[in-house]
């Protein structure tokens, strides 16, 4: 077996990674050799040859829906990685480069080597890489800078996992390259979750008419990445899975296609459906033939299970039974600690939820309540991170259409050659690649419900007239289609944008503006609100699953006076973070915070605290000028906001004036 290089030279260009485990070293080896027996020298130069323009153009129509899929889960991703000196790459199964996202400077390098769309990154072509490597071995791969068997591409570290789709058929591959100076080990893990969330969406999507099984042997993780998910036909027979339901079945996608619900879980898909029929049903409890315990939810929609054929139930009248929230749809509940509201309401108020204690936030609830069920559409401005989506899920939740659905669309995030179809839909041939049939659109899908357009300040200027009249006409035409569809939907909008300006600016259409601010109601940033330390203990019990877990003063201290450019997503990060890093402990410590977020939170602080690197002490004084100073004096207002009493606020101060506390 050849020998696997090490890197040319330097201590953190090492040709392995800092923990390489034998089977990774052996994935590489093995690779290398591929690449020798295919004729490739490790000097060969990069190839900068791509597939023509209409070449590529076709290859993106042909996989348009892994590419609608996998958008706007890139852009969340490269944000998570939060490095310049990296980029975020879609690939289709051959290897071939769709689409990218990353830093301008970094994006740029990387098309140097041709590590940009219209490239292909196969081993044939590129030698061993991360998504070439990958391809061949339909596993999750790292190739970290002198791994890469080509000299050129030894300046990158690389991280990819395929996409399969519910019957194991391989899609493409998801990778993060960057400066391999910058390696993280637990970017793979974030590649890993983005792939399989791609993968969940699929799923969920060539399957939304039927019966799906959502379970884990743990019931508080039933609605997260870790669920098993299974596709089941009106017969009972599974028809498709994700990858967490072959792992915790111990089994592969062949082998679970050979199954029925009766067979594998012990249950007909009848008594699934009897029991799952009422919105408030708990999990089942099913047994697997090895003995294990697994709770299992259901997903389906009655009136499209009943035009499948599939028995009768014997309950009352039918009702819509919701799915688990979408990971991406509850990413800010899962931020505040808590859960985003359901479809189908329960009695209990979502804006309920957001009510935390801050006088801005009571604010806009009381304002938002007053045109519920008004035909008012409501526009959320905020910073990114604030929870714009969960209040448009909240004002779902509590209106009168909370049984019909919530159907978000980030503007950002969809390629501007795509939104219209996104938005829209099309019909079967519309354009090439286009799904057998068509697609509805996500504006009809909201059919009787809520469309939460989010970014809409990112709207291409074309679309906005068309979007107009589709809100003004209540009706849809699809790509493609003569035929007009009519539509009833509650909308809910939202940017971080400045709108008056970019109407005066040409960018953004003022008629569209007053049709969609009906209501303009803003979100505070998180540094201006007053339920900091209410927000982190709902955070941390939900991190924590109601374990207590404590922060130390001089943790606090920090969270308090950082000013959080991140939001509640950033603090949800954090604190995720610190939460998994002190793991059986009961308190977390200035040692459990990432060092990005300790040197940004150091560099914040007045010199008083930066000059002797943020002792307890400085930290509580320069927290309380601080709040004090936002409170303009006022020390009852700002002892509220810190969570303290104001004879401690007077014993600090003192103490900072030289006097003993």
């Amino acid at each position: 077996m050849t020998a696997m290089p090490l890197a040319r030279e330097g201590p953190v260009a090492s040709g392995t990674l800092p923990i390489a485990e034998p089977q990774h070293v052996e994935a590489i080896s093995r690779s290398h050799e591929r690449c020798e027996a295919l004729g490739l020298s490790r000097r060969d130069r990069p190839e900068h040859a791509r597939v023509a323009r209409a070449e590529l153009a076709a290859a993106r129509e042909r996989n348009l829906r892994l590419h609608l899929h996998a958008a706007p889960l890139m852009e969340i991703l490269l944000e998570q990685i939060m490095a310049t000196q990296s980029m975020v790459v879609l690939t289709d199964a051959q290897g071939t480069v769709l689409h990218s996202v990353g830093h301008d400077d970094f994006l740029q390098r990387a098309s140097r080597v041709a590590l940009a769309p219209g490239a292909n990154w196969s081993e044939a072509s590129k030698g061993t890489n991360a998504i070439g490597t990958a391809l061949v071995n339909e596993a999750p791969t790292v190739v970290h800078a002198g791994e890469h068997f080509i000299h050129a591409n030894g300046f990158l570290t690389c991280s990819a996992a395929p996409i399969l789709d519910p019957r194991g058929n391989l899609l493409g591959v998801l990778d993060v390259s960057g400066e391999h100076h910058s390696y993280h080990l637990h970017t793979l893990g974030l590649v890993k979750m983005s792939a399989r969330m791609i993968e969940n969406h699929w799923l969920s999507d060539d399957f939304r008419n039927g019966l799906r099984l959502h379970f884990h042997g743990r019931p508080e993780f039933i609605g997260t990445l870790m669920e098993g998910i299974v596709a089941v036909d009106h017969d009972g027979r599974l028809q498709g899975a994700n990858r967490s339901a072959l792992e915790q079945l111990h089994c592969s996608g062949a082998a679970l296609r050979m199954q029925s619900t009766l067979s594998l879980f012990g249950v007909a898909v009848g008594a699934i459906v009897d029991h799952f029929r009422s919105p408030i049903a708990p999990p089942m409890v099913l047994n697997l033939p090895d003995g294990r315990t697994l709770h299992m939810r259901a997903a389906f929609s009655w009136p499209a299970w009943q035009a499948l054929g599939a028995p009768q139930a014997q309950a009352q009248a039918p009702l819509d039974i919701a799915p688990p929230v979408a990971a991406a749809g509850s990413l800010y509940a899962a931020a505040v600690g808590l859960r985003a509201p359901a479809q189908g309401n329960s009695g209990i108020s979502g804006l309920h939820y957001l009510r935390t204690g801050d006088a801005q936030m009571e604010a806009v609830v009381a304002k938002v309540r007053r045109v519920l069920d008004r035909d008012i559409s409501i526009l959320v401005l905020g910073e990114t991170g604030t929870g714009k989506e969960l209040l448009a899920r909240a004002i779902h939740h509590d209106s009168a259409r909370s049984r019909q659905p919530f159907v978000a669309v980030n503007c950002a995030s969809i390629p501007e050659n795509l939104i219209e179809s996104e938005l829209f839909g099309y019909e079967d041939g519309a354009f090439t690649g286009a799904r057998r049939k068509g697609a509805p659109g996500k504006i009809v899908q909201a059919h009787g419900g809520t469309l939460f357009l989010d970014e809409i300040g990112d709207m291409p200027l074309a679309l906005q007239a068309r979007l107009l009249r589709v809100l003004q006409e209540r009706q849809v035409t699809p790509l493609g289609s003569t035929r007009s569809l009519p539509v009833d939907v509650a909308v809910v909008s939202a940017t971080h944008r400045d709108l008056s300006a970019m109407i005066a600016a040409g960018t953004f259409r003022q008629d569209l503006y007053y049709r969609l601010n009906g209501l303009v109601v803003k979100l505070p940033a998180l540094r201006e609100r007053s339920d900091l330390m209410v927000i982190v203990q709902k955070i941390l019990r939900a991190e924590t699953e109601g374990r207590p877990l404590a922060l130390h003063e001089e943790v606090a201290a920090l969270l308090q006076a950082y000013r959080w450019p991140g939001n509640i997503r950033q603090l949800a990060n954090v604190l995720r973070t610190a939460a998994v890093m002190a793991g059986g402990e009961r308190t977390i410590t200035r040692e459990h915070l990432s060092d990005d977020f300790l040197e940004d939170a150091q560099r914040a602080l007045p010199e008083t605290a930066a000059s002797s690197r943020g002792t307890l002490e400085d930290l509580q004084l320069a927290t309380i000028r601080r709040a004090l100073e936002e409170a303009g004096g006022n020390i009852s207002v700002a002892a509220k906001k810190l969570g303290i009493s104001r004879n401690t606020i007077y014993r600090r101060l003192r103490w900072g004036d030289g006097e003993p506390s």
